[in-house]
Order: C-alpha cells, then structure tokens, then sequence
C-alpha cells in the first residue's frame, strides 16, 4: 500500500488568516456603519429641512404677520424639534425696521451631535407710523406686566419676608424663574403661601414663559380692571428716554424724537 501524503495548514498560517481576515472583516464594519450613519443623518436632515419649509410657507402664505415666538415637537417626524420666531430687526446698514422670520429645526444625528436647520425670511420693512406703533404697544404691555416679577432675589425675599437664601432654595425645590432671570409674582405665592413645600400640582401650575405671563395678565384685567381715576402712572418714569409718563402724555412729539435719535444712534 501507498501512503498519499498530503501538506497540510499549519497553526501559524491559519492564525495569520484569521487574523487578515479580522482586520478585513473590521474595515468593512467600519464602512457600513458610515454608510448607515450618512444615510441616516441625510434622512433626518431632509426631514428637518422640510418641516422648516413648511413652517415658513405658512407663514408666507398669511395676509398678516405678528410677533411670535413658538415652537415643539414634530409630530409628523419624531426627533425633530421646530421653533418659529418673527420679530422686528433693525438693520443697520440701512438704518431701518424690518419684520424678519426664522423658522428652525434640531435633530440629533447618529453621533448625539445637536443639528440645526435654518430658514431665514424678510418678511416687509416697517414704516415709521408702523414703528411708533409697535413700540407704543409694547411699552404698554410692559406697564401692564410691572408688578407681576421681580428682578432680582433680593426684590423677591422682601416681598416674601424671607432672606434671600431661602428664595435659593425654593429654586433649588421648584419655584421656576423666566427665561431672563426674573421671578413672577405668581411662583412666588406659591412657594410663599405653603411654606416654601407647595404640593406637586401647585409647582406644576407655575407660569414658565413671557406668553403665559401676559396671558395671565389679560385675565387678570378682565376680571379686575384697573380703576380710570387712578393716574399714579403718570408719575412712572420711562427706562429708554427718562421722561416721566406724564410728560409723555403732555408732549409726544419730544418723547417720540428721543426714541428715533436712540435707534439712529443703534
């Protein structure tokens, strides 16, 4: 009998294959895990660029636009997170008003990294009479407003009879300042009525944004209107000219000049 004998593999070439092939088999991962990410991210990028769109659209497509600040979560694409914003601008090159859009989207892409998509629009320029108009009515919702926050702690614990540490702790338990810092009246009752530990659906009932505030006041003054015969206002002096409201009211057109000269000078 003859005895066929047959080379095999050795142990050093079958490790050295495996370990080629480990190392082809990691770079191909590597590749389809970026392919998967890059296809990922292009879809969620559409997805975000297409709520801004429709959100400007809409926008576009009103006969009138107001001030607004608002935004959510998209129902349509989970994830993705939507903000409109339309304000007055000043532009200073020109040296004029305009009403400006900006819707927005964010979204996290395959690396938890934030992404923002935005979409910017000048909506119309703003006349002068526009102008006044715009900065009258916002000085009246401030009047409305004065009384219902306080600008700093120390304003808050007075009101309260507490020391200003204790108005730190409250935050630290709930009570919710806005987004500028200051503290509404409201929260503060709250937290002041109960001890600094109010129940969990009082804390919940706090107002959070400059919109519920307002709203708020508008109730307010549907349900208790401030008196005609009270003109204590009158004696409240205006932040951005230093003229009193009386003085205002006796001689516009010097308040009015002031105004333009400080948004010239911006």
């Amino acid at each position: 009998m003859r005895r066929s004998k047959r080379k095999g593999f050795g142990l050093a070439e079958v490790v050295a294959a495996l370990v080629i092939l480990g190392f082809f088999s990691s770079g191909m991962m590597v590749v389809i895990n970026r392919c998967t990410a890059w296809a990922a991210n292009s879809a969620m990028k559409m997805q975000a660029f297409e709520i801004a769109r429709e959100n400007m659209e809409k926008l576009l497509s009103m006969d009138s636009a107001e001030e607004v600040s608002e935004g959510g979560d998209s129902e349509k694409y989970p994830g993705i997170r939507w903000q409109t914003d339309v304000g007055t601008f000043y532009e200073p090159i020109t040296s004029r008003m305009w009403v400006r859009a900006v819707c927005s989207t964010q979204y996290d892409d395959a690396d938890g990294e934030e992404q923002t998509i935005e979409l910017e629009h000048w909506l119309t320029n703003i006349s002068k009479e526009q102008l006044l108009e715009i900065m009258e009515r916002d000085e009246k919702d401030q009047e409305k407003l004065a009384g219902q926050v306080f600008e700093t702690i120390e304003e808050a614990a007075i009101y309260a009879g507490v020391e200003p540490e204790t108005i730190e702790e409250w935050i630290d338990k709930g009570l919710v300042p806005l987004d500028d810092g200051t503290i509404p009246k409201h929260n503060l009752d709250i937290f002041a009525d109960n001890d600094g530990s109010p129940p969990a659906e009082q804390i919940q009932s706090q107002i959070e944004t400059q919109e519920e505030l307002k709203a708020q006041q508008q109730e307010t003054d549907g349900q208790d209107p401030i008196s005609d015969n009270d003109d204590s206002w009158l004696d409240e002096i205006d932040p951005t000219t230093g003229m009193t409201q009386r003085e205002i009211e006796e001689n516009p057109e010097a308040f009015w000049k002031k105004v333009m000269e400080i948004l010239s000078n911006r």
